[in-house]
């Protein structure tokens, strides 16, 4: 009888494939797995997936990695599933996160992130795809998963190790995060016009790239014996993320995936004033589109808000307010023609659109 010889990279094939049948007959739901980033010369080694017809991953961009053998820890699944598919053995690496990865058809994945920046060995050719060296900032234009836009960026921001949820409608579109057990906000991104594209993207993923996405902004305004009204602007806190210490509109907020531009509206002006705002109180402006780039701790800021703009009429002392400490440091009242001059020359540190701010003037019956 004829014997076949498999080599130690089949035996090991045989062995997964024979652990993922028996997990599917006995309905587990739930997988390890790695997946590990190479780093050489500012590029990544990214695998572009082709070849299996019912991969998850389907003509996505990842990195390299696999399922977890039997009593295997995550460094020797790592080390394996890296030579596997690339020929290359590691001699440097970081465990840099536990990603939990909830595709939303009744799989949950605990996936262990791995960077590399040392290696040794031929390359070779890999049966799951075509492996390309990519420059990493161009990995994040390339078909990959929203969820995979936030890690990227967490492994940029953040040396240590992190706890990442996402959580999947059972196709490509994200519906949840969070990061070390806490929620992250996610936005619909919007077209140029303000329609819903159908992406939905983590906020510091969509202030990197400069996505599109609604904002709800509410100026509340009384009227004076000068130009005709003041408005209140609010001191923006000194740990905000962006635009610390600047003066702003009396509230703003994003508008979250799925939620209506209204209802963030009335939610706002309670969460940050403690002004509690029936829908019919705020009336409508009209809409205001602007893109804004900027740097904050180091960090690039590209802001693309399309705005439903409000105003909000009735009677408001600023001096029995209940401020949102971490959002807001404080209010004033100013004339309407006294903020326009400063907004324009600049005297005071703010982060206000001056079309915007004459779009209200001339909503207020103040500018032509």
């Amino acid at each position: 009888m004829k014997k076949t010889y498999y080599s130690g990279r089949h035996k090991a094939g045989f062995a997964r494939k024979r652990m993922e049948r028996q997990q599917e007959d006995e309905g587990a739901m739930e997988r390890l797995s790695t997946l590990c980033y190479i780093e050489r010369d500012g590029k990544y080694l990214m695998l572009h997936r082709t070849v299996k017809k019912n991969d998850v991953n389907k003509d996505k961009w990842i990195g390299v990695g696999g399922h977890f053998e039997a009593d295997e820890s995550p460094e020797e699944c790592l080390l394996r599933e890296v030579r596997e598919e690339t020929g290359y053995t590691l001699t440097s690496y970081q465990f840099r996160a536990v990603v939990t990865f909830v595709s939303g058809g009744g799989v949950t994945e605990y996936m262990h992130l791995f960077t590399a920046d040392g290696f040794e060995g031929t390359p070779v050719a890999c049966d799951e795809g075509e492996l390309e060296w990519v420059e990493k900032e161009a990995v994040l234009r390339l078909n990959i998963w929203e969820g995979d836009k936030v890690f990227f960026r967490l492994m940029k921001e953040q040396p240590g190790f992190f706890s990442l949820k996402l959580v999947y409608d059972g196709g490509d579109r994200l519906v949840s995060a969070m990061l070390d057990g806490k929620p992250m906000e996610l936005f619909d991104v919007l077209t140029e016009n303000g329609e819903p594209t159908g992406v939905v993207r983590e906020r510091g993923v969509v202030h990197r790239e400069g996505s599109p996405h609604g904002t709800a902004h509410i100026w509340v305004v009384r009227k004076n014996a000068e130009s005709g009204y003041d408005v209140l602007l609010q001191k923006r806190s000194s740990r905000k993320d962006s635009y610390p210490g600047c003066y702003d509109i009396s509230a703003a907020g994003h508008v979250s995936a799925g939620d209506e531009n209204l209802d963030t509206a009335v939610r706002e002006l309670y969460e940050e004033l403690g002004i509690a705002a029936a829908p019919e109180d705020l009336q409508l402006v009209g809409i205001h589109r602007g893109y804004w780039e900027d740097e904050f701790y180091g960090k690039p800021f590209r802001d693309f808000e399309i705005s439903q703009v409000y105003v909000y009429r009735k009677t408001v002392d600023a001096e029995t307010l209940h401020l949102q400490e971490e959002e807001v440091e404080s209010v004033c009242w100013m004339d309407y023609a006294e903020c326009a001059q400063k907004i324009a020359s600049r005297a005071i540190p703010t982060c206000i659109y001056e079309d915007e701010f004459r779009m209200l003037g001339r909503y207020l019956g103040i500018e032509a």
